[in-house]
């Protein structure tokens, strides 16, 4: 009887050797003898070829990954080697082991993590690469954010349970890796480590931490830490990774030079580059203003602040977008600054589709209520050709529109926004964004509500959470207000290439300019490194 089935020709040979398989085995009792020298399928191998994860792992070109290994080997400096050559020791002697990269920022983390996972995807190998911010995964090669990537629910306990069945391709994959590497560990809640750590050994049947695989976690402790709405100082340093029962199998490996600074700057006299790295080494731990106890106020140089002509908001503009009718040809300029033509979108606010209707109706709701819901793009989106944006919803990690990416716009349709991407290793994509259903996580009312709008918002500025993991020339820093939790500031002047690339502004709380404001640093978060 013809099905009208078309096998590949593996997957006959495999059906054939499994038949004669099965009539030339000898059965006696409940033992089984195989005939010697007898070809047989690989069953292992078949499953593999059909699993989609593990095939996207092994899609490089290994040509082009070994010579941009060798190019960036040749790179790296003693102190990066070393880290190098302890972790791949690890690799190649099946080792297993939990390794944490630790440096400031600037010393080159990132550019480690990419080597080493070309290494071994030049060799056929698996290894893969994760980061706990959207922003920050689109730096490594092939990223993914932590959450994505391993299924992580956004609500876990000290005794969540991994979802991930011993058969699921997901689970073959995590089997086959060699190394996995996850930057700017710090970022994220202890819980989520530990539930990766539970279900790696589940999957792998073994007790060693994450099932014997070599794990490599990198980042700075002096950075920003989990964010836990209305959280305490204790609970948000319990909840750090160096709190962890996992943190008791890391190896520290550290970093201590800053190559971002000794790149960036153009400067001949390497003192005044050191005193300046120094400088942003001490805001972030604390050392600057006297006995710090979680917050102290910090004096800035008078060549670093800027000075406040009446309107910071001017003020700051023109310090870093100076002599703009200069650069009207000058695409690398206008790439986040262009401001030609303007389009105002409306957004469309509703109720949940799972919602109660009934029960809105009764609520005493007025009609701007919608129009304030924090965590959405705003009701009324102005854009203009030329201006850039920011995307706010992770739409297409594997395209590098992920929330946090920066684009320009090109074109303004109704229903659709033609931009062109400027960050990241996407940089120079022509996309297109349709506008969504936007679902805040918490809207602080009773019903939540949905909104109907372009996923962007207008990004001359970024927040200081957004820039982390970003290297920029210029960086003007407004402190309107003083910053409220560990590492903000630390993050804020640790981005800049060089000391004259970075301008900072400051207010009173009278509203007057400033030369002080608050830096915030948890010091027992350092005590167990």
């Amino acid at each position: 009887m013809n099905l009208g089935l078309r096998l590949q020709p593996e997957d006959a040979k495999n059906i054939a050797l499994s038949y004669i398989e099965d009539l030339l085995m000898v059965r006696g009792g409940s033992i089984l003898k195989r005939i010697p020298n007898m070809p047989h399928p690989n069953y292992e191998q078949a499953s593999e070829s059909t699993n989609i994860l593990i095939q996207d792992e092994l899609n490089y070109d290994r040509i082009t990954l070994k010579e941009e290994h060798d190019h960036q080997f040749k790179s790296l400096t003693d102190e990066q080697r070393k880290v190098y050559e302890t972790i791949m020791s690890a690799v190649d002697n099946e080792a297993g082991g939990v390794f944490f990269v630790y440096g400031y920022a600037g010393t080159g983390k990132t550019f480690i993590l990419n080597t080493l996972a070309a290494s071994l995807r030049s060799k056929g190998e698996i290894a893969i690469n994760v980061a706990s911010s959207a922003i920050a995964s689109l730096l490594l090669d092939g990223g993914r954010t932590a959450h994505s990537r391993f299924g992580i629910p956004k609500k876990l306990t000290e005794e969540s349970i991994c979802d991930i069945s011993p058969d699921s391709d997901m689970a073959a994959l995590l089997r086959k890796t060699k190394l996995i590497i996850w930057d700017e560990a710090p970022m994220l809640n202890r819980h989520c480590f530990e539930y990766v750590d539970r279900t790696m050994r589940k999957i792998i049947s073994s007790r060693k931490p994450f099932g014997g695989k070599v794990i490599v976690f990198a980042g700075d402790f002096r950075q920003l830490l989990p964010v836990i709405p209305r959280a305490s100082r204790n609970q948000v340093v319990s909840a750090s990774l160096n709190s962890s029962y996992i943190w008791n199998s890391c190896q520290v490996l550290r970093l201590t030079v800053n190559m971002r600074l000794k790149v960036g700057s153009n400067i001949a006299d390497k003192k005044e580059i050191e005193a300046f790295g120094k400088w942003i080494l001490d805001i972030g731990e604390g050392k600057l203003g006297g006995p710090n106890d979680g917050e102290a106020m910090i004096e800035f140089p008078q060549d670093i602040l800027l000075d406040d002509e009446g309107d910071p908001i001017a003020s700051i503009s023109s310090s870093k977008y100076p002599s703009l009718s200069e650069h009207l040809d000058d695409p690398e300029y206008f790439q986040d600054r262009a401001i030609l033509k303007e389009k105002v979108y409306y957004s469309v606010d509703s109720i949940c589709p799972t919602d109660d209707c009934d029960v809105f109706d009764e609520l005493p709701y007025t009609s701007d209520i919608p129009n304030a819901v924090s965590g959405v793009p705003r009701h009324i989106l102005t854009l203009k050709v030329g201006v850039p944006v920011m995307l706010l919803r992770n739409i297409d990690q594997a395209n590098g529109l992920c929330n946090g990416t920066r684009m320009q716009i090109r074109k303004l349709d109704e229903h659709d926004i033609e931009a062109k991407v400027i960050t990241g290793s996407h940089s120079g994509n022509i996309v297109h964004i349709p506008r969504m259903k936007l679902i805040p996580s918490d809207s602080g009312i009773q019903t939540r509500l949905q909104r109907t709008q372009f996923p962007v918002v207008v990004c001359f500025a970024m927040t200081i959470h957004k820039s982390q993991g970003q290297s920029l020339s210029q960086v003007g820093l407004y402190l309107k207000k003083p910053v409220f939790s560990h590492g903000q500031l630390y993050v804020a002047v640790s981005r800049v290439k060089s000391k004259k690339g970075l301008k900072v502004l400051i207010r009173d709380e009278n509203n007057k300019p400033a030369n002080k404001t608050r830096n915030v640093v948890y010091k027992e978060v350092f005590q167990n490194l």
